[in-house]
């Protein structure tokens, strides 16, 4: 994800006429050593969670079938018996920080190539089920043109898309079927199109009672979904995410309103699929409608525009409206 923070006065609507030119902002000092320690205190968390689901891939549980301690996929007494133990946290860690490095670095990258100011990546460690919230730029310079928005906006979620969907497939071979008898996890995750689609490919057509449902997956298969859930969210059409950038690079005017119909969209799917939807419209409505004035020319090429649908099937392919079953508002019930 990419966050633009440009001066306050840019927000003012203005007549294109009137615009000054607009200069890049001086390039400041990378606080290396933030980065490296937010980035290492990530590895840690992810390494931790990332045990706890190779213990459980191992015993033929559930990948999130979840621990007894005070952080339920922290196993800290688990490693502290054994430290060497956190090593089989590697796969899942590596595969996601790789994710999340691959669409954060194409932001990065063709920032450079257009002469935009941004910072390198920030991880955030936190105790979620993932080990992290995930990790951002930001862009501290304006950007010059509609051409390098729509670039810089839609790398991201191309280059994580791509790594994802190769971790994807290896993962899927690795993963195997549930073992008899055992029921569901303390989690239970909902699946993309393009999940159900490779598994099928994979499956050769599929078999008679296998489904993604029923199939143990290796923790590196939790490490793709979670590209792929990431690569939706970002391209979700408001705001300032990616999708929102790729909307104002096409089409500058009509972007306050898709942002709305985003809005609007995501508040019933909050209340009748997951309510984790209703938290990403409130941060759209916070974040406001509006999007940065960017210069209007050059006017992103015709294979830009072809490149924009191509953006809007992964939105398709890799939402999930129901990213965790059963965690649904519950509609009371009147005798």
């Amino acid at each position: 994800m990419s966050e633009t923070t440009p001066p306050v006065p840019r927000f003012i609507e203005v007549e294109y006429q009137s615009m000054e030119p607009i200069v890049a902002a001086p390039s400041r000092p990378q606080r290396y050593w933030l980065h490296i320690l937010l980035f290492l205190l990530t590895v840690f968390t992810t390494l931790m969670v990332g045990t706890q689901l190779e213990r459980n891939f191992q015993h033929g549980l559930p990948i999130f079938t979840l621990g007894d301690g005070l952080i339920p996929l922290f196993p800290i007494k688990f490693i502290l018996q054994q430290p060497s133990r956190l090593l089989m946290g590697i796969p899942f860690s590596f595969t996601l920080l790789t994710i999340l490095l691959a669409h954060e670095m194409g932001h990065y990258l063709y920032c450079l190539r257009y002469n935009v100011y941004a910072t390198l990546p920030f991880f955030i460690p936190a105790p979620t089920l993932i080990g992290t919230m995930g990790a951002f730029i930001r862009i501290k310079s304006p950007i010059r043109s509609r051409t390098a928005l729509f670039d810089i906006g839609i790398a991201g979620p191309i280059a994580g898309f791509v790594v994802a969907f190769f971790v994807m497939l290896f993962a899927l071979m690795m993963s195997k079927p549930m073992p008899p008898g055992v029921g569901q996890g303390d989690i239970v995750l909902g699946f993309p199109l393009i999940f159900r689609f490779a598994y099928w490919l994979i499956m050769g057509g599929g078999m008679p009672g296998m489904s993604l449902e029923n199939t143990l997956l290796h923790p590196t298969a939790v490490a793709a979904w979670v590209g792929m859930f990431a690569t939706a969210l970002n391209l979700l059409p408001g705001g300032q995410l990616d999708g929102g950038h790729i909307i104002y690079a096409i089409f500058p005017r009509v972007h306050r309103y898709v942002s709305r119909f985003t809005v609007a969209a995501l508040l019933p799917m909050g209340f009748f699929f997951w309510p984790g939807w209703l938290v990403w419209a409130l941060l759209l409505t916070i974040s406001g409608m509006r999007h940065p004035i960017v210069t209007p020319w050059p006017e992103p090429s015709y294979g830009r525009r072809l490149l924009a649908i191509v953006a809007l099937a992964m939105l398709i392919i890799t939402v999930t409206p129901v990213p965790f079953p059963g965690a649904a508002f519950q509609l009371p019930h009147w005798k």
